[in-house]
């Protein structure tokens, strides 16, 4: 894992949950989701906005957050994801970060106090890590924050409530073990790939039922277990490949597929792509439902 998200230096005349960056101020936001400032224990997604010049830096993962009010600590539970965009001109850069901040306030996020660190291990340093195998699924809320700013804050979040039921329901159906939640998103285990693709196809319509649409995405991979932590690069794969999907599509990689084929489920090939830091170039396809 990398370290803390971003750390900027902050000026003495700073208030103490702003960034300076030249003459603006970038706010670090904690998205709090369905979840409320006095509970502990949960996971949920940290966003940075900043800008240098004409250049916007956006940092976002998802993160683990303990203890309560003034004294909560996040902590990243993944790598987290950054982009850079590049605007051309000073003018561009201040409105594309403006919106940007401006869209994430509008889904519930909050200042978040500090920095965002890694997790110290409390497991034995001398253990060894055991090997696992599963099909990884990554589940994510087509256009989340648009439906958050139309339903507003209440709404959203008895509509988030049903989402984590339902989706809990086919995993506990098709006993798929869930691993993290992301804010909007859900990362899952299942022992079998046949599992794993009915899962998607069944979290899929119950979601429709709230007016949802979800992207699911699925890879089969090893990765390692150290105590209740786990890592690998398999998972970021999964979630790679979800971010390939199309609304309401569920897709897979070769190695999803090529574990399937006496299921009687059907793929169709949705061609060769780049996923996002992962080396090569992967073959994905669709199931059809």
């Amino acid at each position: 894992m990398t370290g803390a998200i971003g750390k900027f230096s902050i000026g003495s005349t700073v208030a103490p949950n702003v960034v300076s960056i030249g003459r603006t101020f970038m706010p670090k936001f904690l998205r709090i989701g369905v979840h409320q400032s006095n509970v502990s224990g949960y996971t949920s997604k940290a966003w940075c906005v900043r800008r240098v010049g004409s250049t916007v830096f956006l940092k976002w993962g998802a993160v683990e957050v303990h203890g309560v009010g003034d004294g909560r600590k996040a902590y990243w539970t993944l790598p987290p994801r950054d982009k850079t965009i590049r605007c051309g001109t000073v003018q561009r850069a201040k409105d594309y970060a403006k919106a940007a901040i401006a869209r994430r306030r509008n889904h519930r996020y909050e200042p978040l106090v500090g920095n965002i660190a890694t997790r110290r291990r409390t497991a034995d340093r001398g253990a060894e890590l055991k090997q696992a195998l599963a099909t990884i699924l990554f589940v994510d809320i087509v256009r989340s924050t648009e439906k958050a700013a139309k339903l507003g804050d209440l709404r959203w979040t008895q509509v988030m409530n049903h989402y984590y039921a339902a989706v809990r329901k086919e995993l506990k159906t098709l006993r798929g073990k869930e691993v993290v939640t992301t804010g909007d998103g859900l990362l899952a285990t299942f022992a079998a790939p046949a599992a794993g693709v009915r899962c998607a196809t069944a979290i899929h319509k119950a979601v429709r039922t709230l007016g949802l649409e979800v992207r699911v995405g699925l890879h089969a991979g090893e990765y390692k277990v150290s105590g209740a932590e786990v890592i690998g690069l398999a998972f970021h794969i999964g979630a790679r490949v979800a971010a390939k999907a199309r609304a309401g599509e569920v897709l897979v990689s070769r190695a999803v597929k090529d574990l399937m084929s006496q299921s009687g489920i059907g793929f169709k090939d949705r061609g060769v792509h780049q996923l996002k830091g992962v080396p090569g170039r992967w073959r994905l396809y669709r199931v059809e439902h």
